[in-house]
């Protein structure tokens, strides 16, 4: 079923396989807080670009959210976490995610870093913050690379307690890769 279009941007928003009306107040949407989780990819950039554009709108603030997934090192045959924050770049994701910043000044924005497992620390911040939308960047994999590598954003949409915007990666749909 196609999406309907009402006057004004975002009026329907996709749940699950059914259209759910967004709460609106007159042409503006009531959205108070936007997360938005970043691999600090050009996907995760042009998402950012769309969640700064709607909470500026919308009056909304928007959560910046990165997960650092701990690498796991191997030692006579058992898996073990590294001995510091350190060894897994820490640091790194920090000055990364402090350069997230909104184009307009109008638009608050929170960084959070957490460490874990992606999908799981982004539907647990949304919940925790009682998020009204979640705006990320997607993969765009298919076939045998999603059903090996699974995917933080087909995750994130099942599971989510709010409406989930993905963006598709532009390089995906040229390769073909999404119907």
């Amino acid at each position: 079923m196609p999406p309907q279009v009402r006057d004004g941007p975002l009026r329907n928003a996709f749940v699950g396989d059914r259209i759910s009306n967004l709460e609106a107040e007159g042409d503006m949407l009531q959205l108070h807080t936007i997360l938005h989780p970043s691999d600090f990819s050009s996907r995760a950039a042009r998402a950012f670009e769309l969640a700064c554009a709607l909470a500026e709108a919308c009056k909304a603030r928007v959560i910046v959210l990165h997960v650092v997934q701990p690498p796991l090192s191997h030692l006579g045959g058992t898996t073990a976490l590294p001995a510091s924050p350190e060894e897994y770049g820490l640091e790194e994701a920090r000055r990364q995610l402090r350069q997230v910043q909104a184009p307009h000044s109008t638009v608050e924005i929170v960084h959070r870093l957490e460490t874990g497992d992606p999908a799981t620390l982004i539907l647990e911040g949304a919940r925790t913050s009682a998020c009204d939308l979640i705006v990320m960047g997607t993969h765009g994999r298919g076939g045998l690379d999603r059903l090996l590598m699974g995917s933080v954003a087909e995750s994130v949409v099942r599971k989510a307690p709010c409406p989930v915007l993905t963006i598709k990666s532009p390089d995906a749909v040229r390769r073909g890769t999404i119907a």
